[in-house]
């Protein structure tokens, strides 16, 4: 069925494709219970898959992130491994800027208890900071990878700009307490989630539960690893006195993954508490689907005046929806061509309109629709051919098209 807006000044046709995709009457389920209270200065419960946000509380208020800002310092460590800067075999020599004793800052701090001189492994290190959150290690690794601190915030910054994260800024590679420094829930989530996406191999340490280096044993501080209720597999917590309890975590339960917020927690036990509540409220009624995938066309739609008659549309990405439990039989989906027709050249992954996911008749979530193949120009004598046919389209209705 093709529904068609008579309007000619938004020159915008809209389809209804029908993938209704179990076939069967609609049926309305019940409606997922309100979100649980958070305890907590900010939080956030976001679908990794689909990026959309289930519940949130002060989700753009800017506050210290504390050690969280490591997350960041391994997404950058991560892509400089993933680009072949540096080997996670390399032997990283210590300064004495990331030695405990003769650097105040890291006083009574997380530390992994390096010392000058020594030789320590790239692999080490990082699991120092990810596992240990060692600060120690965090200086000593970004010397090694930006020549020094001050430039590695640099990267840190680059990046949270590339991501869009419009409230965060870093002055450490550790996170504490320096006056400036801050983030949000929602960035955090987002960083969580180019973390996870963006370099995996960097994220599987964050699920290792302990670490021990120099005949030290140190255990990861996210409890939630350890837990029986939810398959937790990262990420972070955080703590100082002006920051509070900060705890990111993310946990998968079949083709779902969440990922779950929670800055300035009043103790270390209830930023547990609260982030296991959203975690599991968001698992019990809520569910991903991902109906459509990035290699299957969508539709096929009719191309004027190229070297071939039609072209597949579809995503560019896997195109995932988070829908409440029970409504997976309700989903629907449409599009919308931006122009009222489609003309060669055209590029592959080039955006000509948007997919409308639907249930009970209103848009929960929308896609770009992308060209799948490029398209080229046909012949001069083509060209004319689909010059005639489309003037003989417009006058007659469609018959020609």
């Amino acid at each position: 069925m093709m529904k068609k807006n008579l309007s000619t000044s938004l020159k915008k046709l809209t389809f209804s494709v029908g993938i209704l995709l179990l076939a069967a009457p609609a049926v309305r389920a019940a409606e997922p219970p309100a979100p649980p209270q958070v305890d907590a200065k900010a939080y956030i419960l976001m679908d990794y898959n689909s990026g959309k946000v289930l519940t949130e509380g002060n989700a753009d208020t800017r506050l210290d992130p504390a050690s969280l800002t490591k997350i960041m310092s391994s997404y950058v460590i991560g892509q400089a491994i993933k680009a072949g800067k540096i080997k996670p075999e390399d032997l990283v020599t210590v300064g004495k800027d990331a030695w405990a004793p003769g650097n105040p800052a890291l006083r009574g701090s997380s530390l992994m208890f390096i010392k000058p001189g020594d030789q320590v492994p790239v692999l080490e290190l990082n699991k120092g900071i990810v596992i240990q959150s060692g600060n120690d290690a965090s200086i000593a690794l970004a010397d090694y990878v930006a020549g020094s601190q001050d430039s590695f915030v640099g990267l840190m910054n680059n990046y949270a700009k590339s991501l869009g994260l419009q409230n965060t800024h870093f002055l450490t590679v550790h996170g504490l307490d320096a006056e400036g420094q801050y983030s949000t829930a929602r960035d955090m989530a987002l960083l969580s989630q180019a973390l996870i996406r963006d370099v995996p191999d960097e994220y599987a340490l964050h699920k290792e539960k302990e670490f021990t280096f120099n005949k030290i044993r140190q255990i990861n501080r996210n409890r939630l690893l350890w837990s029986s209720n939810l398959n937790v597999d990262g990420i972070k917590t955080g703590y100082t006195s002006g920051a509070g309890h900060n705890l990111v975590a993310s946990a998968t339960d079949g083709p779902m993954r969440l990922i779950s917020v929670v800055l300035g927690a009043p103790s270390d036990r209830v930023r547990f508490s609260e982030s296991e509540k959203l975690l599991t409220w968001g698992f019990r009624f809520y569910e991903t689907a991902t109906p459509i995938k990035a290699d299957k066309p969508f539709v096929t739609q009719k191309v004027w005046f190229g070297d071939v008659s039609e072209v597949p549309l579809g995503v560019a990405k896997d195109a995932s929806v988070t829908i409440p439990k029970g409504q997976m039989k309700n989903l629907k989906a449409s599009y919308k061509l931006t122009q009222p027709t489609l003309e060669a050249p055209l590029a592959k992954n080039q955006v000509v309109g948007t997919i409308d996911f639907q249930l009970d008749g209103k848009t929960i979530e929308q896609h770009p629709l992308v060209v799948m193949q490029e398209v080229k120009e046909g012949n001069f004598f083509s060209r004319i051919w689909d010059m005639v046919m489309m003037k003989l389209s417009q006058w007659f209705g469609g018959i020609f098209g």
